[in-house]
């Protein structure tokens, strides 16, 4: 009987780039995540097949079971990242994988790459199950990033996530707005580098204790508001407070015109974003051209 991993993806509604100065985000799984699947393979080496939520596969790799050599891919770049997640894996147990039999592994989305819920973290935090290491360790060894995508990937409930000296804080909690029929998620049909935002953030000069106590007294607002007037206003402010110091402009000015408030979530100019409305909504969107338009109860688990 096979072996199966499952992990959720992710968003970040609070905290986008402060978290990884110690700020305080509210985060929630999503009902999409990805499932890896751990074979026997007549071979003796590790064949590799990552499908997209279709079920066409968008990636494969043969690797030697020995030390990860790639022997075949269709994709050298992405095969030369699961080689330094899957060496890291060994590193941290070196009983992974060590094995004359050969395996394959079938990973398969159930949300389109291009999304930015968490094709990356939901593999590493498949690949730290499989192989019994601790998930924010592989990633930090490997990809980088603040974590708070881990904590989303195994957690079946809205959290609050920080770092404090470099460890991972995770608060499981109760979040229902009373209000999130009001609540939507656009794609903006562009997938963001997180790495590559995640540098331009860093070379901002700015004073980073006072961002991120701004943004945890939002965090804690966003926690409390009962109304969605007080979730409106907390995201102008939020979107301000960050527009300052990226030097980018908030996400409202790309739709003057919409009568709710936006917020970006992640990467800047890309991927999700959270809007108030009702049911004018959807058509208001996709009348620009964005089509997937996602009310909050059918994205947050």
């Amino acid at each position: 009987m096979a072996e199966k991993y499952y992990s959720n993806g992710k968003l970040l509604l609070t905290g986008e780039y402060a978290i990884l100065d110690g700020a305080m985000g509210l985060a929630v799984p999503t009902k999409f995540g990805q499932s890896l699947e751990v074979f026997s393979h007549k071979q003796p080496k590790l064949v590799w097949k990552s499908f997209d939520e279709d079920s066409s596969i968008w990636f494969e790799a043969d690797f030697d079971l020995d030390g990860f050599s790639i022997l075949n891919t269709s994709d050298k770049e992405t095969a030369e990242t699961l080689q330094k997640i899957l060496t890291v894996a060994r590193i941290e147990n070196p009983e992974f994988l060590n094995t004359p039999s050969g395996v394959q592994i079938e990973t398969r989305l159930g949300f389109p790459r291009k999304w930015g819920l968490g094709t990356s973290s939901t593999l590493i935090n498949n690949i730290a199950q499989w192989a019994n290491i601790d998930a924010y360790t592989l990633l930090s060894k490997t990809l980088g990033g603040s974590g708070y995508d881990i904590a989303c990937a195994h957690h079946y409930q809205p959290l609050l996530y920080r770092l404090d000296l470099g460890k991972s804080k995770v608060l499981p909690l109760n979040f229902h707005p009373p209000f999130d029929q009001s609540l939507f998620f656009i794609y903006l049909n562009k997938k963001q580098n997180s790495r590559k935002a995640i540098a331009n953030y860093r070379k901002q000069t700015f004073n980073k204790k006072k961002l991120v106590d701004k943004i945890n007294d939002i965090t804690q607002s966003f926690l409390e508001a009962q109304r969605v007037e007080e979730m409106e206003s907390l995201i102008l402010e939020h979107e301000m407070a960050l527009s300052t110091i990226l030097g980018m402009p908030p996400i409202k000015q790309k739709f003057p015109d919409y009568f709710g408030a936006l917020k970006s979530l992640g990467a800047w100019g890309g991927d999700f974003i959270l809007a108030t409305g009702n049911e004018k909504t959807p058509a208001y969107f996709k009348d620009r051209g964005f089509d997937i338009v996602i009310p909050y109860s059918e994205m947050v688990l």
